[in-house]
Parts: structure tokens; sequence; C-alpha cells
């Protein structure tokens, strides 16, 4: 059996461009037009590598998160969950880097709005978000066994309090509000946080996530 033609192109290049254009505008308002002229490839290109357009956004979703895990577990990993939350919370706060980077999160804006012909979209990024819930309060658990966290605190609630202040950030960002004026959030948050009291830490650089 004859070989097909090698592809002309990098497919992780091309899905880190899809990631970018699904992260600024979402899920249903990006068309398979701009998808092809952002990746830069064919359509029958984009088919053969990467399925339909449902297909390509869960493939984007994915590499988004792949990229983000080491950022998020070197923040959880700290032994003070005060440092560890301001830390997480900041990384939603930020404007568009010099690279291109959006504001926000993808897992949050990339279908906060969907028809009925994306419900499928919207659950999975529903569940995804849901897991890393979980993860939250596990660790937020693990702090409270060490005895940063009083032992009486309920990390579920916690960790939707955290979760919900952290999506708001995002829609924010993604309304045009300033970094100043979302930092300043994150500030009045911690003011309230029950874990000891420590020195803050700045957001690590996440502008290649």
């Amino acid at each position: 059996m004859a070989r097909g033609r090698p592809r002309e192109f990098d497919v992780d290049e091309a899905l880190d461009k899809a990631v970018l254009l699904f992260w600024r505008q979402g899920y249903e308002g990006t068309s398979l037009a701009d998808l092809i002229e952002a990746m830069g490839i064919t359509k029958p290109s984009l088919y053969a590598a990467f399925g339909n357009k449902e297909e390509l956004f869960r493939k984007a979703v994915d590499r988004y998160a792949d990229k983000r895990v080491a950022y998020l577990d070197t923040i959880l990993n700290q032994p003070s969950s005060r440092r560890a939350i301001e830390g997480f919370l900041m990384l939603f706060t930020g404007a568009e880097s010099p690279d291109g980077t959006p504001t926000g999160c993808l897992m949050v804006q990339g279908a906060l709005v969907c028809s009925p012909e994306g419900d499928s979209v919207k659950d999975d990024l529903q569940a995804r978000r849901f897991s890393n819930l979980q993860r939250l309060c596990e660790r937020l658990e693990r702090w409270k066994a060490e005895g940063d966290l009083p032992g009486d605190t309920d990390t579920d609630s916690l960790g939707s309090y955290v979760i919900t202040v952290a999506n708001g950030l995002v829609v924010q960002a993604n309304g045009g509000a300033r970094p100043e004026q979302l930092q300043k959030v994150v500030r009045q948050f911690m003011e309230s946080w029950p874990g000891k009291l420590d020195e803050t830490v700045a957001a690590p650089d996440i502008c290649a996530a």
C-alpha cells in the first residue's frame, strides 16, 4: 500500500494556535474559517490531523491543561496555603501578555454561553473544572492535616469559595478589568484567609502556558 503524503505542517504548532484562538473567542465564537486561517492549514488537513471542530477543541483543551499542570503543581505544592492560594488567584488577574497569551482561563471562558449544539463541549469543560475543584479540596485537606489550616476548616466549602473567586476574576479580566484592579480583589480576599500568616508571593510567570 502506498503511503500518504507527509503532513506539511507542525501539528503541535498548529494546535497551539488553535488553543489561543479558542481561548480568545470561545468554542462557538470560533469558526472553521477562523481556525484554518489561524493555524495556517487547509480544511482537509485540519480534519485529517484533528477531526472535526469539537474534536479539535477537546484536543486544544487537553494541550492547554497539560501545559498548566506544572505551574499549578508548583503553586499547590507549597507548604503555605496562603502563599499558594494567592499565587493561584493571581494567575487570573494579568493583562494579555506580550507574546499574545489571552487573559483568563480557557476552561472557564471557552464555553460560557453555548447553544444546545454545544452542550457536549460545555459538559466536558464543566467536568474538567469539577476535577480541578476536587484536586484543590484534597490539597486543602492536606494543608489542614499539616496544621496550616484550622482543624475545623470545611475544605469543600473553602475550595468552592476559591474557585468561585477565580471564575469571577476570569470573567472580569475577559471583560476588560485592569490587572491592578483584580489584584486588589485577590488581596482583599486573602485578608480573610484562615491559613497561617505568611509572606505573600507573586504569581509565577505563566505567559508560556
